[in-house]
């Protein structure tokens, strides 16, 4: 699996507990340690992660969201 995928694997485990106090935030998870970092800014949470675990990677989602980012115009 990807980083990417053992951190949405370990965000399942959180979702309700984030989602719920945290929505809109953005979560970095360093998923061999199922690390967790929360950030009001996508850099926030990335920052916190990278302090922690230097010579790991993690991945970072926003709270409530399929993507940390949304990107283009929206139709109404």
């Amino acid at each position: 699996m990807s980083i990417a995928d053992d951190a949405k694997y370990v965000y399942e485990g959180l979702r309700d507990k984030l989602e719920e106090k945290y929505l809109d935030q953005f979560v970095a998870i360093e998923p061999e340690s199922k690390s967790h970092f929360l950030g009001s800014t996508f850099i926030e949470a990335a920052m916190a992660a990278k302090n922690e675990f230097p010579d790991r990677k993690s991945f970072v989602l926003r709270i409530g969201h399929g993507a940390a980012f949304h990107i283009g115009a929206s139709t109404s």
